[in-house]
């Protein structure tokens, strides 16, 4: 009897903790984990039609201020691509076709889509830039235990004000599986 009220007790604490965990992930992720952005990766206007499309049809706010048109962006970039290890496209002009994308495809479209908005509606001080970074949790840096080139370095985006100088930085990627919107860089 008291071996069951025990394995009870465990499973309430356990679920509690991972419910816990799920709805402060954000915030654990950023206090736990950063990027160091090493260099702009180059940064691609969005040309494509089909890509224009996509992103009329499933963006149309009358007004929309930047931490919106960063969950718009998140959005577009996750629902469209698929995460793949393998050497792909870039460009997000030819990502709307092929649809698979590593972290540098992910950045970089979600960079392009975010920058038309800006565009779009008139945010004529901000914008995207994919960045090649690294990670570092608790403070190591985790490309150093890897030995893999996939895995040497990381991309993500810096959203800036070009007058004010605020910042967002942005992993779609980890967006796409961890559903975690910002991220902390150094």
């Amino acid at each position: 009897m008291k071996y069951i009220k025990s394995i009870k007790r465990v499973l309430f604490v356990s679920i509690i903790l991972m419910l816990i965990g799920f709805v402060f992930r954000g915030t654990i992720y950023r206090k736990v984990v950063k990027y160091k952005p090493l260099q702009q990766r180059s940064s691609y206007i969005v040309q494509d039609d089909d890509l224009i499309n996509y992103i009329e049809v499933n963006s149309q706010k009358k007004t929309i201020k930047v931490e919106g048109i960063i969950k718009v962006g998140l959005f577009l970039t996750s629902k469209k691509l698929r995460f793949t290890y393998s050497k792909n496209h870039n460009n997000p002009n030819e990502l709307i076709k092929s649809k698979t994308a590593n972290c540098i495809g992910y950045a970089s479209f979600f960079s392009s889509v975010c920058n038309y908005l800006f565009k779009k509606y008139h945010l004529n001080d901000w914008v995207a830039k994919p960045y090649k970074g690294l990670i570092y949790f608790f403070g190591k840096n985790l490309h150093l235990y890897f030995n893999s080139a996939f895995f040497k370095d990381h991309d993500f985006v810096i959203i800036e004000n070009t007058i004010t100088g605020q910042s967002f930085a942005v992993d779609p990627s980890i967006n796409d599986y961890l559903f975690i919107d910002l991220v902390e860089k150094f």
